[in-house]
């Protein structure tokens, strides 16, 4: 489960009847609209551009509980999104042979064989659908606090963004491009990489950006329920996660004090860092400058080239060649769900930083 007073639960399997999230604490009277929703989805959704899994799901989705003519009545939100384009043929026929990358044998041998190994079962990244689904309703409640999320494409292969780009920019930018990257000039050079690695039969990974705007000075629960630390966590809830850095992240190690601490001062009357290396985070706490993080996405595991790999009811190595639908680069369609994770975190935090300030300025008492 992600968060404490805005709790998100996940169930389901890739080829299983459906995904879902659960959604608990969510306050009443925030409105609920599908079509937000559907628009979320339809960002992580295959089978939409030639890099992605022909695997065509049209993500239809179903409110169950917790939203009543158009808001959420403060009841536990149940969303299932249904799995229609179900083809489990090619995993029957290698259910003995773990594929290279995956969680195959680690289950297997954790879950004594009876997991659900069709598409990779809870390890899919079919269980991110719910994910996205759920931060769609958290983005919702930070709207009403003015805070924004926002994440793209920074890198694939060894093509990067300019780190120079202003919000705007992004902002413009960023539904022109096919990939979710913001500079086009690196869109275009994505897309060329990503043709020749697709006729490759292979694959790449890619680095994310996310970031957040107006979050208020305080969010975090240190020393252990630290914002940067929770982000961290939940980050590795999606599958193909396998690194995060804030603000200037590994950098730091090639710096000096001198240059790596954000010094303050004073705009129109409000405190303000010169720079931004720690990420909007300090001491485990939102520090009122953007929070900023990268994680790394590594390259799709399912490719069409051979592989080694053994057959583990004969206990002999062999030849491993996948036929099956899969995608170039995961690090795109992760987008959606980096950026819904991120804001189920931090209405985790700003619904306990709300608490928090509301007992303190009723003079100490409960404030029911």
């Amino acid at each position: 489960m992600i968060g404490k007073a805005f709790r998100v639960s996940i169930f389901g399997e890739s080829h299983g009847k459906c995904v879902g999230a659960v959604i608990e604490g969510c306050p009443p009277g925030i409105e609920v609209n599908p079509d937000d929703i559907r628009r979320d989805l339809e960002r992580r959704r295959p089978g939409k551009d030639e890099f992605s899994s022909p695997r065509d799901e049209e993500d239809d989705f179903t409110i169950l509980s917790g939203v009543f003519n158009g808001r959420t009545t403060g009841a536990p939100i149940t969303i299932v999104v249904w799995n229609r384009d179900v083809d489990s043929a090619p995993y029957e026929k290698i259910k003995d042979i773990p594929r290279p990358g995956h969680a195959d044998y680690v289950a297997r041998i954790k879950y004594f064989g009876f997991n659900d190994y069709r598409g990779g079962g809870i390890f899919s990244g079919r269980i991110t659908a719910a994910l996205v689904a759920a931060g769609s309703i958290a983005k919702k409640v930070l709207e009403k606090f003015g805070i924004e999320v926002l994440a793209y494409v920074f890198q694939i292969g060894n093509v990067r963004m300019r780190e120079d780009m202003t919000l705007e920019e992004i902002r413009e930018n960023l539904p022109k491009s096919p990939v979710a990257c913001p500079d086009l000039e690196a869109s275009r050079g994505i897309v060329d990489l990503l043709r020749d690695i697709k006729n490759e039969g292979d694959s790449i990974g890619g680095i994310i950006e996310a970031v957040a705007l107006n979050v208020p000075v305080g969010l975090g629960e240190p020393p252990i329920d630290t914002l940067d630390g929770d982000l961290a966590k939940a980050m590795f809830v999606i599958p193909a996660v396998k690194g995060i850095e804030f603000g200037a992240g590994f950098r730091l190690a090639q710096m000096r004090g001198s240059e790596a601490n954000d010094q303050l001062t004073v705009r129109d009357g409000r405190v303000e860092f010169r720079t931004n290396n720690a990420g909007g985070i300090l001491g485990g706490m939102s520090n009122g400058a953007p929070i900023r993080f990268r994680v790394v996405i590594k390259p799709t595991p399912s490719i069409l080239k051979p592989q080694r790999s053994v057959n583990l009811r004969e206990m002999r190595e062999v030849d491993l060649k996948l036929r099956g639908r899969f995608d170039t680069c995961i690090a795109i369609r992760a987008v959606p769900v980096v950026e819904a994770v991120f804001a189920i975190v931090l209405t985790d935090h700003l619904l306990r930083w709300l608490s928090w300030r509301g007992y303190w300025s009723s003079g100490g008492r409960s404030t029911g």
